[in-house]
């Protein structure tokens, strides 16, 4: 499949999204990266965060090479997570940028038709993002995430409510969510959830994926 490079289809692509899945090897059951995202396209998910921080940069271009292969021909958007540079070489679709990583307007200058989101934890960061033209942000850790294990504070459902009204861009949610609380996200206003261990330690991925991606859609349905 031949996939649009533009920023703008990029976009458009991007606004259909329900299910968000990000990568954490260590926190896969003894399953691959490659694993999952297998699991995510079968599920029938349409992106994809790649995101894995124990591994040199060189063997990083080298998964994200085959992550970029592969999602081609799904036409499944490919995020890679902080690695703007293994991004840009593997053709990536975007890349997910947090507070402390490369800034906003330096990301746009060297990946002009990449989508660019930004992790953003208070209403402040979330309008700064906006303003400064990101794709799309991620508000969070909503619940407590074994992915962020130092962090002692946690938005919860009521974090959504105050920072959603502020955003002017497409935004995920991520923290800590799973089927037995994904209500309480969509009912506050969650429309795209990203998520790691409710795909990446079920039994089975793919059943899970599209277990949860039905709860989305239930949910837009009856709202």
């Amino acid at each position: 499949m031949t996939l649009s490079k533009t920023r703008r289809e990029r976009q458009r692509r991007f606004a259909g999204i329900d299910l968000y899945v990000v990568t954490c090897e260590e926190l896969s059951n003894g399953r691959s990266d490659l694993e999952v995202l297998d699991a995510v396209i079968r599920g029938g998910g349409r992106i994809i965060q790649l995101r894995n921080k124990q591994i040199a940069r060189r063997d990083l271009f080298v998964l994200a090479g085959r992550f970029r292969e592969t999602t081609a021909k799904a036409g499944v958007l490919l995020i890679i997570n902080d690695a703007i540079d293994v991004a840009l070489a593997v053709d990536a679709d975007g890349v997910h940028l947090g507070q402390d990583d490369l800034p906003l307007e330096a990301a746009r200058r060297i990946a002009p038709d990449m989508l660019i989101g930004i992790s953003t934890h208070n209403v402040a960061q979330a309008k700064a993002a906006c303003a400064g033209g990101a794709d799309y942000i991620n508000i969070g850790p909503v619940f407590p995430t074994g992915t962020k294990e130092h962090l002692e504070t946690f938005l919860g459902p009521e974090g959504i409510r105050e920072i959603s009204p502020h955003v002017t861009a497409p935004f995920t949610v991520m923290g800590g969510i799973k089927e037995s609380n994904i209500d309480q996200v969509l009912d506050a206003g969650a429309r795209r959830v990203a998520l790691v261990t409710a795909v990446t330690q079920a039994p089975d991925m793919a059943e899970a994926v599209r277990a949860l991606r039905a709860k989305i859609h239930s949910h837009q349905k009856a709202s």
